[in-house]
Parts: structure tokens; sequence; C-alpha cells
């Protein structure tokens, strides 16, 4: 067990906590998840930051993640909220899960952090019943020039201080080869983010 496994969990819940507090963050975790049922899989759960915004027509949620340390704060915050939830150590661009085994798949701030988009969501189309949706919500490359170029310029930094994250990706597009998006809203979050990570993608997408 590394360093990172102690280390992301603890940063993850010390910067991201005070921000999941805020109206936005909240109102669009719900947007996230308005859509899910049945069957849910969360690829790259983190330490559970949607768990209290599961809608009634989900029937079981498995969460998987690449670490240790964020799953067992997932497992504590599904207690606190009084969520069933099944851990299981995966990354998301090799999920040991059958094909079609999921209705639903949500993804929230993890494209970003992922070895290979390609392979992530060619695993998520996998495990996705035919008709089953992918809900996502992701930082992406800025529209804007200027702050696109920013991104660029600190990517290498960013990345290194901030366990493996792109602020640059190109992720909608990721998503739309694979997948068909039956939705997308684009938008900048407020202060209290980061600039480079500000512009986002909030969706759903279909397995065909």
């Amino acid at each position: 067990m590394g360093l990172g496994d102690h280390l992301a969990p603890f940063v993850t819940d010390a910067l991201g906590a005070p921000f999941e507090r805020k109206p936005f963050a909240i109102e669009h975790r719900r947007r996230l998840l308005e859509p899910a049922e049945g069957r849910v899989l969360e690829i790259g759960a983190g330490t559970g930051f949607n768990l209290p915004y599961y809608p009634e027509a989900v029937s079981s949620i498995t969460l998987t993640d690449a670490l240790d340390g964020m799953l067992r704060r997932a497992r504590r915050r599904a207690a606190t909220v009084g969520r069933q939830v099944e851990a299981v150590r995966a990354p998301a661009e090799a999920l040991p899960f059958d094909d079609g085994t999921f209705d639903t798949v949500v993804g929230s701030l993890v494209l970003c952090s992922v070895s290979s988009q390609q392979r992530a969501l060619a695993e998520v189309r996998r495990v996705l019943r035919p008709g089953g949706r992918y809900l996502f919500l992701e930082h992406v490359r800025a529209d804007d020039p200027d702050l696109a170029r920013r991104q660029d310029r600190w990517s290498g930094v960013w990345k290194t201080v901030c366990f493996g994250c792109h602020p640059n990706r190109r992720t909608l597009e990721q998503i739309e080869a694979v997948l068909a998006v039956e939705e997308v809203e684009r938008g900048v979050a407020p202060g209290g983010m980061p600039k480079l990570v500000r512009p986002f993608v909030l969706g759903r997408a279909v397995a065909r």
C-alpha cells in the first residue's frame, strides 16, 4: 500500500468537502444522478461524494476505484447516509464484471485522471446493457483559447500535484466516439475551484 493510497483520499476529502457543500455542487450532483436506475456501477467513485444523491429507482450500487483508501472512505460515507454498496478495487480501464451487467454507469470527475480514456470508455460500454445509460460530469478543455493555452501550459505540474489529473482533455469527444450522447450541458463552475478545472460537461449517453 503506497503513500498515495493514504494521501489521495485525505486530500480529496479535505479539499473537496467544502466545495461539495455549496449549492452549485449539490445541484449538479443531483442532476447528474437523477436518471440513474436499476443496477448502478460508479467508476472512480473516490470517497463517495455522489452517495447521498442516488434516487429511489436505483436497486443496487457498485463502487469501483483504483485505490483501497478511497473505497474505505466511500464505505464509511455509505454507512453514514444509509446506503448499501458493494466496493470493488479496480481501475476504470479493467472492470471485473461481465458484459451487460449494469443498467447505469456513473462517472464524475474521473476521466480526467484515467491512464486511457479510450479503454475506460470501452469498458463502460461493455458492462452496460444495451440501452443502458452512462451519466457523466467531467471538467474538460476550455472553449476559451486563452484558458485552454493556460491549461496546456500547466498540465504537467497539475498532473503531478493532483494525482494524475489532466486539466485539458477533450473528454466529451471521447465519450461521443463510444456512446450515443443524448443530452449534454456545457458550463463553467463558479469560484471555489481553480480556473484550470472550472469548464465542465454534464450529460448522459446511451449504449447502442
